[in-house]
């Protein structure tokens, strides 16, 4: 059994050599199992496009259970064969599964207490939790009304169609999410299509289109300002950029993309949106506005003020986990003393979704070896088509974190980076920290499962307009 000296090894212990490859190879040969953490990260990767196999190999199983039960005269139970299938497919599972495997591969190459001290010390589990608490805050009914309110008057404008409701969501949800913070702002904008788009139930194009454009929408929406959006955060305080900074670089060019995609995906499937006017909705048996006590009472405005200084006071400490969770411990015991006004807390899916993040951030932790050294490469062109590819494969956070430990990166440089860590935020789920929430909160549209494929077909367009309003619109 080997021993690490330190681990993860800092990048700048690594070996450097003439070309990229060189130095790669010359950074698995010191540390071989650098190379072990990242071909169980890209197992990880595949097992979340394989997600949705695992789902319907699950359910013929449970088919074939039912059939043989009706056969033998018995009643029809869940298999367990089938729990376990269903399992696998879970999408924010699989990180923390493929976790399980790498710590049971440090242990055998380094030790328990090289696992402990990675998992424990080394990993920052802040992000995740910050994750949970925001999610929890933002899909509360308070909130949800107040934001639906918000919009309502705006969808009011174009005579509060389907169409005016998607189009008001899907352009102004994703700009609050640099206030508010982007999770927050992908959990109130997902709510508010389930209801009042997705439950009308429209052509798999169109739902795949307002997925991956919400998806791009969120990722971008949040440069107008330097404290709301994951990636814009692992630079600010490094590279001195402020608001008036994100605002005059990257804010408008990011709107005019929200924009123009928005009204380019309108324009394409106009016909269906406005034909979603005469369609019944669905009735959405996981959004029930009925306790069991009776009918829940209208919400008074001090309760909704309160749940908005509870949601101020974790953005504001969104970089102190014992202040935010002690808060949030004060928000349960508040919203049990209103629970009339209050309808059921949602704790399931913040909670998978961040125990998706925690597992990413476990894996994207040990990627520095190759990122750092692929992104020192390139020039300004080439960093942000690399920083758009490789985000689809990691959490853009982690690259433009990386990023900052590279020292020769100039200001043309860091901009390139991050521009495109945003612009690929939307291509795949686990691009964008706040993505594994919209997808937690919309896959019932999408038969459980949402489609990397079809995720990904959605989300090209305007992740192609983002990269225009980027990189070839003038200052």
């Amino acid at each position: 059994m080997g021993a690490l000296s330190e681990f993860p090894r800092p990048l700048d212990a690594y070996p450097s050599a003439g070309t990229l490859w060189d130095t790669l190879a010359a950074r698995v040969t010191v540390e071989p199992f650098a190379a072990v953490a990242t071909g169980i990260f890209a197992l990880a990767i595949l097992h979340t496009f394989a997600a949705a196999r695992f789902t319907a190999w699950s359910h013929r199983v449970q088919h074939r259970h039912d059939d043989d039960a009706r056969i033998r005269g018995r009643v029809a139970t869940p298999s367990f064969a089938a729990e376990i299938l269903h399992f696998f497919g879970e999408v924010e599972v699989v990180f923390g599964l493929w976790a399980v495997v790498l710590a049971a591969a440090l242990t055998i190459q380094s030790g328990w207490q090289a696992t402990t001290k990675y998992l424990n010390e080394t990993v920052n589990y802040t992000e995740p939790l910050f994750v949970v608490v925001i999610m929890a805050l933002a899909s509360t009914r308070p909130i949800v009304a107040l934001a639906e309110g918000a919009l309502r008057r705006v969808a009011g404008v174009g005579g509060g169609t389907p169409a005016a409701w998607w189009t008001a969501i899907l352009i102004l949800a994703p700009l609050l999410g640099s206030f508010i913070t982007e999770p927050a702002a992908m959990t109130i904008a997902a709510l508010l299509l389930g209801r009042q788009f997705y439950d009308l139930r429209p052509s798999r194009a169109l739902a795949y289109g307002t997925l991956g454009l919400l998806f791009v929408n969120v990722s971008i929406g949040g440069t107008l300002t330097h404290f709301a959006a994951p990636p814009v955060l692992m630079v600010a305080r490094p590279w001195a950029w402020d608001t008036p900074f994100m605002l005059a670089h990257f804010g408008w060019r990011a709107t005019a993309a929200i924009v123009v995609s928005t009204t380019a995906y309108y324009l394409a499937f106009r016909s269906e949106l406005r034909a979603l006017a005469d369609r019944p909705a669905v009735a959405d048996v996981d959004r029930p506005d009925l306790e069991a006590g009776g009918a829940l009472l209208p919400v008074p405005g001090w309760v909704t003020l309160i749940h908005v200084l509870f949601l101020v006071w974790t953005v504001a400490n969104a970089h102190h986990p014992a202040l935010f969770i002690g808060g949030f411990l004060f928000f349960l015991g508040f919203a049990r003393a209103t629970a009339m006004y209050q309808g059921q807390l949602e704790l399931r899916t913040p909670l998978l979704v961040g125990f998706f993040l925690a597992g990413l951030v476990i894996h994207g932790g040990l990627q520095g070896w190759w990122i750092a050294p692929v992104l020192a490469s390139l020039s300004e062109g080439a960093l942000f088509t690399a920083a758009t590819f490789l985000t689809a494969f990691n959490d853009n956070a982690l690259i433009t974190y990386l990023a900052t430990l590279v020292p020769t990166l100039g200001e043309g440089l860091k901009a390139a980076v991050v521009e495109g860590a945003v612009t690929g935020g939307g291509l795949t789920v686990i691009a964008n920290a706040p993505n594994p929430a919209g997808q937690a909160l919309l896959s019932r549209y999408f038969d459980g499962a949402v489609s990397p494929l079809g995720l990904f077909l959605g989300a090209l367009l305007p992740t192609a307009v983002a990269a225009a309003a980027f990189r070839l619109v003038l200052p």
